[in-house]
């Protein structure tokens, strides 16, 4: 998993603190584009045999059926499923394009990839951009950085022709790293942020706004889905919503303020009995990261409320006590969205089952949660530009 250290937005500014943003994606539109993510396992230090992770990465491409959605053609991408709970999709940049597998980060909103002015050796083990093979290619002379939990970059922001399916950016900014480290053994090459423009650490335009200025995107909205159980089939869609992957009717949550991908949550609760978030906090809703991560003593509490032991940096069930597990309850604006404990519970590489709840690394005065990939596998994530907003439903 990795984070991000910079700021959240103009709304924590004026609150005098600098956040940790975790790194781990409406109206009906004529033009709804949807990319297949792939999901791949969450690099730790035991993270077992690279060349079970190449065979993952060979090419078993398949055609996902073309869905027509009030006349509107939903454009899908290959998608490759390496396992666990960090989702990537393809996207190309340059003239002719180069092709990269990122992560589309609602916790950051710059583009980056490995460059090939980098000579660390973690852009050696990726994919890196060729930019004398590209014709569309620009370089500016402004630099920037990011920092990770798990790791650190610095680059050099150029501009060139990127397309996600078949939206196209042209002479879009976006970083190149020329330093990394701490990323030798990630499966993915960079990072598609799709936060506001506000966070960006490099101060280029997100893509998406680029995408939403040039009138490529009808409706101000993104969309996720991500698959369960380590089955393939999650998207990515922009422009609009396809109601074959929730069921009901969408639940809108409004943003805390414009500028971040931050709402009010009412309470958390196990068996009607409230054990976090007691008379309100906030959630950061975040499909860059895994977990859901909360305050050390709330979690800390969580887990041994449900019987959960520590063991490392991880808290572990056992795997016969799955099925009877309490679910969590998230109330959010007047709606509970339970997570039962089949959806917080993953197997290590030894088999033995750990709980998806972390520490968070922020550090507010006041309550926060992130809802990572758990919570968004449950519940189909719609992100409402337009309105400030999100919105949440069952998913298939």
């Amino acid at each position: 998993m990795l984070r991000t250290q910079t700021s959240l937005s103009t709304w924590s500014q004026e609150r005098s603190m600098k956040w940790l943003v975790v790194l781990g994606l409406v109206a009906f539109s004529e033009c709804i584009v949807k990319i297949p993510l792939r999901r791949v396992k969450t690099m730790r230090k035991t993270l077992s045999g690279k060349n079970m992770l190449n065979n993952f990465l060979k090419e078993h491409a398949y055609r996902l059926s073309q869905i027509s959605f009030r006349g509107s053609n939903l454009t899908s991408h290959p998608l490759r499923n390496i396992k666990d709970l960090v989702y990537l999709a393809n996207i190309t940049i340059g003239t002719p394009p180069q092709e990269f597998q990122v992560i589309f980060d609602t916790g950051s909103s710059d583009l980056w990839v490995p460059s090939d002015f980098c000579t660390s050796p973690a852009c050696s083990k990726h994919v890196r951009f060729r930019h004398l093979q590209s014709s569309t290619f620009r370089l500016t002379n402004k630099t920037f950085s990011i920092t990770y939990g798990s790791g650190r970059m610095k680059g050099v922001v150029a501009h060139d022709t990127v397309r996600i399916g078949d939206l196209v950016s042209t002479d879009q900014p976006f970083g190149l790293s020329v330093e990394e480290y701490g990323f030798d053994h990630i499966p993915f090459d960079g990072v598609l942020g799709l936060n506001y423009p506000k966070i960006s650490s490099s101060g280029a335009i997100p893509i998406f706004d680029k995408l939403k200025n040039q009138g490529a995107i009808s409706e101000p909205v993104f969309a996720f889905y991500l698959s369960k159980d380590e089955q393939e089939g999650s998207v990515v869609m922009f422009g609009g919503v396809d109601h074959h992957y929730y069921k009901g009717e969408l639940n809108w949550v409004p943003l805390i303020r414009s500028g971040n991908w931050i709402i009010h949550m009412h309470s958390i609760s196990i068996e009607r009995k409230v054990i976090a978030c007691s008379g309100r906090c906030m959630a950061f809703v975040d499909t860059g990261t895994a977990f859901i991560e909360g305050p050390k003593p709330l979690v800390d509490n969580m887990q041994k409320l449900i019987g959960a032991k520590p063991s490392g940096s991880k808290h572990y069930v056992s795997c016969s006590a799955v099925n009877t597990l309490p679910s969590i309850i998230f109330t959010i604006n007047g709606i509970n969205y339970p997570v039962p404990g089949r959806a917080y519970i993953l197997k290590d590489y030894r088999g033995r089952c750990y709980t998806t709840f972390q520490e968070s690394p922020l550090s507010p005065s006041i309550e926060f949660w992130i809802l990572g990939d758990v919570f968004v596998r449950l519940y189909f994530t719609v992100f409402d530009r337009g309105n400030d907003r999100i919105g949440l439903a069952r998913a298939v």
